[in-house]
């Protein structure tokens, strides 16, 4: 029997449909075959809350329930972005099955069992915003950006509110701060108010589905409006002593964009915990891990070894010490999260300890016996 789905025949159909302002292609339509076959609609979850979620398909948005694919583990549950498969009719309408994830963005929860909790899915772009209302927090973008590169998307960061560094230089100076701490990264400068570095925005985002990330205050919901042309999420003020904001975005909402490509829009995120980021954190520091490579030590630590390149380059003032600094920080936090979950992680830590200990008492010991 030959289904009569619009995405039965994806390459033939795929012009026509409805679905492409969402990202919808053929190797979607490739994955989504067997759910066709069984008579189901594919859609695009544009938001999500309290078990139900809005979807994007051929026909227009429908409200859909999440129950038959809300599992126990919470990085499996339905999330905006996905692509998922859904009933033709019933009420309610429940989503079926979600296709497999190209991308994935993920943070630790801030719960005491240390699960992940996936922001959104299926993105070629994560937008850090950073707000140059206040000081810039070299730090927190780093730790921002290795969740960017953990996911499989590429990073932008747009520094908001550059009408509020009128000064040229100032503005170079502070992209260029940015743009060492972020190598490999478009860096924008971009204003809401006067429309500033909106069009190379807007071009790097176009065709793609890019998420928009960073803390209350930083202007997300400005920029959002600014690219979609028109007032569609809520604006409030920020307080002028620390440029932070309430959280206007309640939900993550997918939102087509006028010149093409999607943008999912997240509520102000006041922790951003790393989920087994290691390779994030490698990415993020690539020239700390290009001067390790030099290290006398293959498991040089970078802390007091003899012939570590690392600790040679921030003697020399090749590398700053703020960058090394935050990379330890961001591998141990890292490694604290997934020992947590992984019990050879775990164990390798405990012999690790135990290895070290035993060299510092040895080490004692030989003091001693020199004295």
């Amino acid at each position: 029997m030959t289904s009569s789905s619009a995405f039965s025949t994806p390459s033939a159909s795929l012009g026509l449909s409805p679905l492409v302002p969402y990202g919808w292609d053929d190797a979607w339509a490739d994955e989504f075959a067997p759910y066709d076959a069984e008579g189901l609609v594919a859609g695009r979850v544009i938001r999500v809350d309290r078990g139900q979620c809005d979807v994007a398909t051929a026909d227009g948005v429908i409200r859909a329930d999440t129950a038959f694919v809300t599992p126990h583990d919470p990085m499996r549950v339905v999330c905006t972005g996905d692509w998922v498969a859904v009933e033709q009719g019933g009420n309610p309408r429940y989503v079926k099955a979600y296709l497999p994830r190209r991308t994935a963005f993920v943070r630790s929860t801030s719960s005491k069992r240390s699960e992940g909790q996936i922001l959104a899915a299926n993105v070629d772009h994560a937008v850090v915003a950073v707000s140059l209302a206040v000081e810039l927090d070299l730090g927190r973008v780093e730790r921002f950006l290795a969740l960017a590169w953990e996911s499989g998307a590429q990073p932008v960061v747009v520094l908001t509110k550059a009408d509020l560094v009128p000064q040229a230089a100032t503005l170079a100076h502070l992209v260029e701060d940015v743009e060492t701490t972020a190598p490999g990264v478009p860096v924008l400068a971009v204003s809401s108010e006067t429309g500033e570095g909106l069009d190379v925005l807007e071009a790097v985002l176009a065709g793609g589905t890019a998420v928009l990330l960073g803390q209350s205050g930083a202007g997300k919901s400005t920029l959002a409006n600014a690219l979609l042309g028109e007032d569609v999420m809520d604006v409030q003020a920020t307080r002028d002593m620390d440029g932070k904001g309430r959280h206007t975005t309640t939900t993550r909402n997918l939102l087509v964009l006028p010149g093409g490509g999607v943008l999912i829009d997240t509520p102000g995120l006041r922790g951003v915990g790393l989920w087994d980021a290691e390779s994030g954190v490698g990415q993020v520091f690539s020239e700390i891990e290009e001067f390790a490579a030099d290290c006398r030590f293959q498991d040089c630590a970078h802390v007091a070894e003899p012939g570590c390149a690392v600790l040679a380059a921030v003697e020399s003032g090749e590398l700053p010490e703020r960058r090394l600094e935050s990379y330890r920080k961001l591998l141990r936090e890292n490694q604290r999260i997934v020992a947590k979950t992984d019990a050879r992680v775990r164990a390798e830590i405990r012999r690790d300890w135990k290895r070290k200990g035993a060299e510092g008492r040895a080490a004692m010991e030989a003091k001693r016996g020199r004295w």
